[in-house]
């Protein structure tokens, strides 16, 4: 079977593709994943909540029929593309055998449908969000969809309580720092660069946080799926772009990580994770950081913490993948230096890790002389 386009998940039962599209202007492409909802950008002409942006979209693989889809975010401002290919997992709920299909997300969520119905495993809720855009002619969406399980893997927005507080101190610092910013639940709405004295609106996962290229990886015989996460938030907000260059209303001023307090992450750890989901139950069976972290900063050197997850290097959006055995669940770290500033965070090798896959726990690791940005795979030789 061969198909135009990047098509991103395959039933060879019932011979139906899983793809992320987008809606395009360009006719006959529908197998083609695009971000595609002028993301940013502010284009007032972009009214509604975008159909087919930022959707699962399930397609007749032989025809190209549309069989179902579902929008993930409503007319999308924050770069919550969809970032992996959806998951294919067989699971069990309720003593109902299903058929089902998982898609993470950088907003930390994971939504699951059954495969063949494109009906939610467990209610999807539409739910109220701040649509008061400050941006000239913006409309958002008065609801977003939250799934009500799994629970999400990620922190979810930014509030007072999300700061760092490993020390009274700290914690007055990044107060004081986010005074300079707009902060709020997850899809709080992006503001014009300068608006109110503010720099930008701080998002939490960012958007190159949540789950991304690595996707999760299924279990198909304990109903586990294992997703690889980070929190990685940014400052973003709006300019008008060089009239030279765009007729663009505006677009967005260059993402920057989020401020930083003493050189350490503005919200609270972990800064890496990966979780693993009963998909059978919705529920997380554990959650474990990912790298020791700044645990050796001057500031928190005494307090004696335990890991706190470990951001990635510079440029890398996701690293690796994970590989499931039997027994294991295989993992690469990047070797980082912990306090250099994110722009020139770069790897200096690093280490394939084996953790009990059941628990968690960090069973051996190896040294290794080169950074990995794919999954490792093992086979018989």
């Amino acid at each position: 079977l061969q198909l135009p386009g990047a098509v991103e998940a395959f039933d060879r039962n019932t011979r139906r593709a899983y793809d992320l599209l987008t809606a395009t202007n360009r006719p006959h492409s529908p197998w083609r994943a695009f971000d595609g909802s002028s993301e940013k950008s502010g284009l007032q002409s972009r009214y509604g909540d975008n159909l087919y942006g930022q959707s699962l979209v399930c397609l007749e693989a032989e025809t190209g029929r549309l069989v179902w889809h579902y929008q993930l975010v409503h007319h999308g401002l924050w770069d919550y593309d969809i970032p992996a290919a959806p998951t294919l997992v067989d699971i069990t709920v309720d003593g109902r055998p299903i058929k089902a299909v998982a898609q993470v997300t950088k907003q930390g969520f994971v939504y699951v449908f059954d495969r063949v119905t494109g009906e939610p495993v467990w209610p999807i809720v539409e739910a109220p969000v701040n649509y008061h855009s400050t941006v000239p002619g913006e409309k958002l969406s008065r609801t977003q969809p939250f799934p009500t399980r799994p629970p999400p893997f990620e922190t979810l927005g930014v509030a007072i309580g999300d700061l760092i507080d490993f020390t009274p101190e700290l914690r007055a610092a990044a107060i004081e720092i986010v005074r300079d910013y707009v902060i709020g639940p997850i899809f709080t709405p992006l503001i014009v660069d300068g608006q109110d004295g503010k720099l930008g609106t701080i998002q939490a996962p960012g958007t190159g946080g949540g789950a991304n290229w690595s996707g999760a990886s299924d279990d198909p015989e304990t109903g586990i799926l294992y997703v690889p996460s980070q929190l990685r938030p940014r400052a973003v907000s709006l300019m008008k772009p060089d009239a030279a260059r765009s007729d663009w209303r505006y677009t967005a001023k260059t993402l920057i990580p989020a401020p930083t307090v003493q050189g350490l992450p503005l919200l609270k750890p972990p800064y890496r994770r990966i979780t693993a989901i009963d998909m059978n139950r919705g529920e997380h069976a554990w959650q474990r950081p990912i790298g020791q972290g700044p645990t050796d900063h001057p500031a928190i050197r005494h307090l004696n913490l335990g890991p706190l997850g470990s951001q990635h290097p510079s440029h890398a959006a996701a690293e690796g993948g994970i590989l499931l055995t039997k027994t294991l669940l295989i993992n690469f770290l990047a070797k980082v230096d912990e306090f250099e500033e994110w722009t020139r965070r770069y790897p200096d090798g690093g280490y394939l890790q084996a953790y009990d896959k059941a628990t968690g726990e960090l069973l051996a690791q190896v040294e290794i002389d080169r950074s990995l940005h794919s999954a490792p795979m093992t086979y018989l030789y």
